[in-house]
């Protein structure tokens, strides 16, 4: 990013008062900015017409207030819409939007692609460029909420697209924190959702430091065949993650979702079913599974249906919650492990 001017959205409403102070203002002039960013949601800082000129003009040459440029839309036949981000520094990222009304469910990007190298995702397959910066997080929401029309809201979070969130803890962090800021966007911890394949120590730290739901992205029940789809299983496999689930805080009435990509032949076996109920022996937990989503290139094949359905009841007969997720935007490249934002300089 430009490190010659300030992107006011890397600021929680505490960083922000700070930042206000130190260039000669005083600190509710951050709830103001707040107010006009996240509440106004302006466009530029000359409409802000309740702080004082000389104020906005040092806004105006100091200041990004946007740290995203949307460079493409595309919408699927079932609504679903796949946005393009361009970032300064000439990077690009995706979001997707999911809408089920009155339910608006955005997919959030945290880093330029994945380091994690899970054979299964696309953007993993690209390799990894960097984190993104907490502006960068934020702004996802900001644009996404202008292309809606006024009478909608985006209306919950999904921390599941490019990247591992927790491998960028401090922003994605600090995100949460504007995003539930009552003087920011204010949206209640309880609708949004933080996935990750599973960084142990990032874990313990989450459950201290922040009530957000948590999913792992899981993939299979034993320790040889998840090493071999998702490589940061041999820095912390089963038994070590599966404690940290165990004693992770889960709040009254919440569980643990715990994602599961079936792909035809690899982990869609019924004793792969029996193995997910004995591994989840314990935890408070809610399993989703998702038929693999076909992509170029991708050695992996949805199972046909009567092999979800019966790894579903499987899981079911032992008291399980278990749900089929249905794809949504495959026919633009935004399902579930699609995404790969190639546009320019990007990935």
């Amino acid at each position: 990013m430009n490190s010659q001017r300030v992107f006011i959205q890397n600021y929680s409403l505490p960083e922000l008062e700070g930042w206000v102070e130190s260039i000669g203002e005083r600190p509710f002039r951050a709830r103001q900015l707040f107010k006009q960013i996240y509440g106004r949601r302006v466009s530029s800082w000359d409409e802000c017409s309740d702080l004082s000129k000389m104020f906005r003009t040092q806004l105006q040459f100091g200041t990004e207030l946007h740290a995203l440029e949307l460079k493409e839309k595309q919408e699927a036949a079932d609504g679903t819409r796949k946005y393009l981000f361009g970032l300064h520094d000439g990077q690009a990222i995706e979001s997707v939007l999911i809408p089920d009304p009155p339910r608006y469910t955005l997919c959030v990007s945290s880093q330029v692609g994945c380091a994690l190298g899970c054979t299964f995702c696309l953007t993993g397959s690209l390799g990894f460029r960097r984190n993104l910066h907490t502006a960068e997080i934020v702004d996802q929401i900001c644009r996404v909420q202008e292309d809606l029309e006024s009478s909608k809201r985006i209306t919950n979070l999904v921390f599941m697209g490019m990247g591992e969130p927790l491998a960028n803890y401090d922003a994605v962090l600090r995100a949460i924190q504007i995003l539930t800021d009552p003087s920011g966007l204010d949206f209640s911890h309880r609708r949004i959702t933080l996935s990750t394949s599973g960084l142990v120590p990032q874990l313990y730290r989450l459950g201290k430091e922040s009530p957000v739901n948590l999913a792992i992205s899981l993939h299979a029940p034993e320790d040889a065949l998840r090493s071999e789809l998702m490589p940061i299983n041999r820095t912390y496999p089963l038994p070590q993650l599966m404690t940290a689930c165990r004693e992770y805080p889960v709040a009254p009435r919440k569980r643990i979702t715990f994602e599961y990509i079936l792909m035809e032949g690899v982990n869609d076996h019924p004793r792969h079913a029996r193995g997910m109920i004995k591994l989840l022996q314990g935890v408070r937990a809610k399993v989703n599974l998702i038929p693999f989503n076909p992509h170029p290139g991708s050695p992996y094949r949805r199972p046909p249906e009567e092999r979800i359905l019966e790894f579903q009841e499987i899981l079911q007969k032992a008291q399980m919650t278990a749900i089929i997720r249905q794809s949504r935007g495959a026919d633009i490249g935004a399902a579930c492990g699609q995404l790969a934002a190639q546009h320019g300089n990007a990935l």
